[in-house]
């Protein structure tokens, strides 16, 4: 692909350059100079301690790249960066007889896992080999500006795939073969924003061999955010608060980032998963699950089942499906959705992150009501699902909270929450109150039970009656189930389907597990995994943060008014900015949209962010989308903006720009007719109950 605006740069030269202009406008460079630790006091950022005396200031910022993780561990309070260093190569040459140009195109060969440009008439050319090595593993990085040993057996395949490329090379005299060290991160994505432990130290780090390309926008964003406190775009997919300390491990980077580097020039299905550094966490049910056929799926470290295998099934074929169209997984998935629709099935959603919130007077209470968009003084047992917003009524976080007991709070959120949520809360929290936030995330293992048969199960194992009457919808209480008691209960699902969540202390998890799979086999029970999960939700109109939903998202602009009390009677955070939205309009909407003339055998699947048409004008694009099994049709959500034809201005989005438009969506060139919808469409699935023992158990696979 030739891109005439390209250019190469020398990132010494762009340092060299930024550094001077900064100098003009009064910044103080001091070159030479060690950073012997960052100065710390009561959380926040007070200085840095250098081998040429302190310099005080209020905020600090880590872009000490290969050295970064090194850096963060010298503080006084340590601040976890989880990056780690491989040998990378690359060849330089002597000019051509007739030098290359400055204009030259660079020339990118994935296949071959090459880049080759023009340098000083000649040529530079690198790659990102399959078995990288991982240097630095066993202590502190000593390395200053200089060359690592050559080694041209590790080179060797590369420079055939350059000579493949480019048979002429062999005409030009090699000047050296320079081996430099580069920095990687357990995911590909560079790391940028505030630490959770200090205030004021700041990360820019970890930028996978692409810090010129990056460093602009990257640069913008951490200046946004130390200036106003949030950066303009939403930058989660790259915030250090994804990552926990649990990622840090020297052992889990060496591995992981063996595996991070030659991704770089991969080809990606969707949904691939990392293969190193896995199980580091799991629930108790792990093994059990494994037993019965789970398939595997990451997130925040965890283990989640995203499918089960029937013992009928080709593991191996399935392990090995790469694919951009109809998965080997479609049918397993679709039983999956059917029982969940017309029995019973369990998910084990322990990754959600939990935490406990109490106080032995009113600041529990207090505290949530002006962290949260919804009112959560309600009695006792009552769950409430609400948003924690920012200042610009953005979501901070989208959470489930149960009222225990009138000072104490049960918190549930998404799993990759743990860190920013809980570094949220205790920015706001009160130091010297006589409040308590606990993470119980490892306390509770905990069970999704899904479907119209999961009341007659919970009835036979508790001998207590669980239809809505006795047990209405978003409640929560204590109970036995078999032999265990005191396991938290609630009747909510994540999916809209009828059900019940069940959080159990991870003693009786096993226990609890087995008599649930027990007394449901004549209810047609089976396992299912997040695939599964996902359709349900996403047919029903579900959105999820992180995917649809984020720091730039208000519940105004995606359907969810009635999760916000702005009478309630608390200026919670973001309240003002809802209110000045509420009374002039959003300028984009969270849409439902059904696709109509897509084959789902032949076509390729839409996966996530493809563009929305409407009327033939580009007004957004794809959040998040699932095959539904229920309508059989493909479901996407996106936003839909509202551009103005002349200018190219954002202008009100209404629910009758909505209906009124004629939609498309794009999958890879090819436009599909969509049906675009601001509510869920009702389920073709009925949920009536089989008496037939027999017929129950075939949905069991039996």
């Amino acid at each position: 692909m030739h891109v005439p605006e390209d250019a190469v740069v020398s990132s010494a030269d762009v340092a060299l350059a930024l550094a001077s202009a900064a100098s003009q406008n009064g910044v103080q460079v001091y070159d030479r100079t060690s950073i012997l630790h960052v100065m710390v006091k009561k959380g926040q950022v007070t200085g840095v301690e250098t081998d040429k005396g302190q310099i005080q200031c209020q905020y600090f910022v880590n872009c000490a790249g290969q050295w970064a993780y090194e850096l963060g561990l010298s503080n006084e309070e340590p601040v976890s960066i989880p990056v780690h260093a491989c040998e990378h190569f690359y060849l330089l040459t002597r000019p051509w007889e007739t030098p290359l140009q400055s204009n030259t195109p660079t020339v990118v060969d994935a296949d071959g896992r090459i880049y080759i440009r023009n340098w000083q008439g000649g040529i530079l050319s690198g790659g990102f080999e399959k078995n990288p090595k991982p240097i630095f593993t066993e202590g502190k990085n000593q390395l200053e500006i200089q060359n690592l040993q050559e080694d041209w057996d590790h080179f060797e395949p590369l420079l055939s795939s350059l000579l493949r490329r480019m048979p002429e090379l062999e005409r030009l005299e090699i000047l050296k073969l320079v081996n430099c060290p580069e920095t990687f991160t357990p995911d590909m994505r560079c790391i940028l924003g505030e630490s959770p432990s200090v205030r004021g130290y700041f990360v820019l780090a970890g930028m996978n061999s692409a810090g010129l390309s990056f460093g602009g926008g990257a640069g913008r964003y951490l200046a946004e955010w130390m200036v106003h406190g949030y950066p303009s775009e939403s930058v989660w997919e790259l915030d250090l608060k994804r990552f926990g300390a649990l990622q840090s491990s020297r052992t889990f980077l060496r591995h992981r980032v063996m595996e991070v580097m030659p991704l770089l020039y991969d080809l990606k299905v969707p949904r691939w998963d990392f293969q190193t550094g896995r199980q580091l966490r799991t629930s108790p049910l792990y093994d059990r699950l494994d037993a019965q056929g789970a398939r595997w799926m990451e997130k925040h470290g965890f283990e989640r089942p995203k499918y089960f295998v029937p013992p009928d099934k080709d593991l191996l074929a399935l392990e090995q499906s790469k694919t951009f169209y109809k998965p080997d997984w479609f049918e397993i998935v679709e039983s999956e959705v059917k029982c969940c629709k017309e029995a019973v099935c369990v998910i084990d959603m322990s990754s959600f992150t939990k935490f406990e919130i109490t106080s032995t007077g009113d600041q529990a209470l207090e505290i949530l009501q002006y962290l949260f968009s919804n009112d959560l003084d309600v009695p006792v047992g009552h769950i409430v699902h609400t948003g924690m917003l920012n200042e610009s009524g953005g979501y901070e976080n989208d959470c489930s909270i149960a009222r225990l007991s009138k000072r104490s709070f049960f918190m549930i959120s998404p799993t990759d929450q743990q860190v920013h949520c809980w570094a949220w809360l205790k920015k706001y929290m009160p130091e010297d109150s006589n409040l308590i936030l606990e993470d119980v995330t490892w306390k509770y293992t905990a069970l999704n039970l899904i479907g119209p048969r999961a009341v007659d199960v919970l009835s036979e194992l508790s001998y207590a009656p669980m239809t809505p009457d006795h047990f209405p919808s978003l409640f929560c209480k204590e109970m036995s189930v078999g032999y265990a008691n005191g396991i938290r209960v609630m009747s909510m699902t994540h999916t809209g389907e009828p059900g019940f969540m069940l959080y159990i202390p991870i003693e009786y998890a096993l226990h609890v597990y087995n008599e649930v799979m027990s007394v449901g086999q004549k209810y047609g029970i089976r396992n299912a995994g997040y695939y599964a999960l996902r359709s349900l939700r996403i047919e029903k109109f579900f959105a999820f943060w992180g995917q649809d939903l984020n720091t730039l998202t208000t519940p105004l602009e995606c359907g969810r008014e009635s999760r916000v009390k702005l009478d309630k009677g608390v200026d919670f955070i973001g309240r003002a900015a809802l209110l000045e939205q509420k009374q002039n309009g959003v300028y984009k909407r969270l849409t439902m949209f059904i696709l109509d003339d897509h084959d789902t055998d032949l076509d390729l699947w839409p996966w996530w962010g493809e563009p929305i048409y409407r009327n033939g004008q580009y007004v957004g694009k794809t959040t998040s989308s699932a095959y539904g099994y229920t309508l059989e049709r493909h479901v996407c959500l996106g936003f839909v903006h509202n551009f103005s034809e002349d200018t190219g201005e954002a202008q009100v989005v209404t629910a009758d720009f909505i209906n009124r438009g004629e939609y498309e969506i794009d999958i890879a060139g090819h436009r599909f007719q969509a049906k675009a919808k601001l509510y869920p469409v009702p389920s073709l699935f009925t949920h009536k109950r089989r008496k037939d023992d027999m017929e129950l158990s075939d949905l069991h696979g039996k």
